[in-house]
């Protein structure tokens, strides 16, 4: 097992060179670059002619290397996460991505690994319970709500849920993670209720289609291992059928699930980044957007990165949970 995880980790490197390429010349394909947006800012701030403007743009795109070829651009950002762990400059937010992305990643990660908790939790149990009860009313209902759940696009959700809550419910701050009476305030019983008042709509819109998935997968794979010849030797042993399920089929059913576990939370943390544009979150989600209509290359170059790393050591752990769930997967 662990010439296998050293094995996919050095395999993992050529993979996250070739994506960092990959993304470092698809966010570069719109024409010009932040240095246009700078000028354009200037001009629009007013006090500046165009010529100025012009000038002054050229010497922010000389300072930051804007005028180097893609290649030399794309060496100068490596080069600085690989000799001195930074992820290069924001331009539109004055500072340091590696600062941003630690500013701002534990709360995505949190709230795309409760979403992921939750869905993942609640879908395996109604999968199982829907399984046992094979066209009942039951079963027809969670078919038709996870059918409905995968359909519906997550900022579609998220727009409703907005709507619901401003007009509806009238809630104010939608677009924060406190109230601003518990913004500076310690941590406290009162500031973590308040907290989860405000970002259960991101966990719930995030989570929504992998609950959908979990219960789909869940159902059709335990319905079929059902049918298989050891469960069916479970039964005629006299075992009963409470045993026979949590003991024999559920733990053979769950190999799907597993698998598409190392996909799962970067599906989790892309509707929590849908959600959070939609509701203006201070999570990646808003950065990274901004960072895409502003031309910040390092801002979206870093992301895709880490979304990348992230995808990896899920794959990777999702690998490991398989081997011990199942003795009989062997990787050699």
């Amino acid at each position: 097992m662990v010439t296998y995880i050293l094995r996919r980790i050095l395999g993992s490197i050529p993979v996250l060179i070739g994506i960092s390429i990959v993304a470092f010349i698809i966010i570069q394909l719109p024409p010009g670059d932040y240095s246009d947006v700078y000028k354009q800012n200037l001009i629009n701030q007013g006090g500046v002619d165009a010529e100025t403007a012009e000038e002054m743009a050229d010497r922010f795109a000389d300072r930051y290397g804007l005028n180097e070829p893609l290649p030399t651009q794309y060496y100068i950002w490596v080069k600085g996460i690989v000799t001195e762990g930074s992820f290069g400059y924001s331009f539109r937010y004055k500072k340091d991505v590696g600062l941003l992305i630690a500013e701002r990643l534990p709360r995505t990660l949190l709230l795309a690994f409760m979403a992921h908790l939750i869905s993942t939790a609640i879908g395996l149990m109604i999968g199982i319970f829907v399984a046992q009860r094979q066209y009942s009313i039951a079963d027809n209902t969670a078919s038709f709500f996870a059918f409905t759940l995968t359909s519906i696009p997550r900022f579609t959700l998220a727009l409703i849920i907005m709507y619901l809550l401003v007009f509806t419910f009238d809630q104010e701050h939608v677009s924060s993670l406190f109230s601003p009476q518990y913004v500076l305030a310690p941590w406290s019983f009162g500031k973590v209720m308040d907290f989860l008042k405000h970002i259960w709509p991101v966990v719930a819109i995030a989570g929504l289609g992998g609950l959908a998935r979990n219960i789909r997968v869940m159902r059709g794979n335990l319905l079929d291992t059902l049918n298989a010849q050891f469960v069916q030797t479970a039964r005629a042993k006299g075992l009963s059928e409470k045993k026979v399920i949590n003991r024999h089929a559920v733990p053979n059913a769950l190999h799907p699930i597993i698998m598409y576990q190392g996909m799962i939370f970067p599906y989790m943390i892309q509707g929590e980044l849908e959600a959070t544009i939609v509701l203006s979150i201070p999570t990646l989600g808003p950065m990274f957007y901004d960072s895409l209509v502003n031309q910040d290359i390092y801002v979206s170059g870093s992301f895709l990165l880490m979304y990348s790393v992230i995808l990896v050591v899920g794959n990777l752990i999702a690998d490991i949970g398989l081997s011990i769930l199942d003795p009989r997967i062997r990787y050699n």
